[in-house]
């Protein structure tokens, strides 16, 4: 089968595609047949050092999958062959998703949403279950709460805002100007130019902060929440700032979760998500598509079609 791997740690020039052998599913597991990969900000910070879990030679990136059951492996009984499904198999095992076939655990897949071709669908796993679980399992977020997302237009941010809007909640988002349009449409109440407003010279009495961009951002981010307020970044455990008494802040790294991602199919069944894959290229130029989301620019997701 075709697959991207990673020849050495390094730039988007080592990414290269190559003639691999087709896995087979074992126990519990099932063999999918990749018909679109989403590429997310871990995959580039993976392939430029192997940092995230170390891999050995010759590794094979992307976790983000959508397509169709091609085979069962013993102990599965809710899957079939023909099934489509996505999801985010073995996330921070090495999964191989840039490729024609991926083999992985029955449970870390969920149906594909009827509603979503399979680009759009490739961009929700990974980025949609980091918002489902930041939100709704770390912070709780309620009915009437103000909720701040940073990177409002970016691959987590714009599926945030939206999970927070179906939540109930009051949603504010910053982004550049030019996407404050996309950021309105989806369903935030106010968006900020981050580029000419220091978000915490306007806002206050924030309930949830998510923050996706770590460093200084988090730390001003409290100063925005209220008493009881909870700060919930995502690029690592050392922008995780020391709140002050009365607030929480904590770091939230995604994990599969089958009924995280029936959660999020069931609010694009009801048009309360949609994912917008900005990007989308051929499985051939995956460099392409690390070296476009390495400038920190896009709009939602990129994919990457295999079928």
């Amino acid at each position: 089968m075709r697959a991207v791997v990673v020849e050495r740690w390094g730039g988007p020039e080592t990414l290269v595609e190559r003639d691999v052998e087709r896995p087979e599913p074992g126990l519990n597991e099932v063999l999918v047949r990749v018909h679109a990969a989403g590429v997310n900000p871990v995959d580039w910070k993976t392939r430029a050092s192997g940092a995230l879990i170390g891999w050995g030679a010759v590794p094979a990136v992307g976790w983000d999958v959508s397509g169709t059951v091609e085979a069962v492996g013993p102990g599965v009984g809710h899957l079939r062959p023909g099934d489509e499904v996505f999801g985010m198999p073995l996330f921070p095992r090495q999964a191989g998703g840039y490729a024609e076939y991926v083999v992985s655990p029955a449970r870390h897949l969920a149906p594909k949403p009827a509603s979503l071709t399979h680009v759009e669908a490739a961009a929700l796993p990974l980025a949609g279950l980091t918002a489902w679980q930041a939100l709704v399992d770390a912070a709780d977020v309620r009915p009437g709460e103000r909720v701040l997302v940073h990177a409002a237009a970016g691959g987590v941010g714009h599926l945030a805002v939206q999970i927070a809007r179906a939540r109930g909640a009051y949603v504010v988002g910053t982004a550049s100007a030019a996407k404050h349009a996309l950021v309105r449409e989806l369903g935030a109440d106010e968006v900020i130019d981050y580029r000419e407003v220091r978000f915490e010279d306007v806002l206050q009495d924030v309930d949830v902060v998510l923050d996706g961009i770590g460093g200084e951002t988090a730390e001003r981010s409290l100063k925005v929440l209220r008493p009881g307020g909870r700060l919930i970044t995502l690029p690592g455990p050392d922008d995780v700032p020391a709140a002050p008494e009365g607030v929480r802040a904590a770091w939230v790294l995604v994990e599969p979760d089958h009924l995280g991602l029936r959660e999020l199919a069931a609010l694009v069944e009801r048009g309360e998500l949609r994912p917008v894959a900005d990007t989308v290229l051929p499985l051939a130029e995956a460099a392409k598509a690390h070296a476009i989301g390495e400038e920190g620019r896009t709009t939602g997701k990129i994919v990457l079609m295999v079928v």
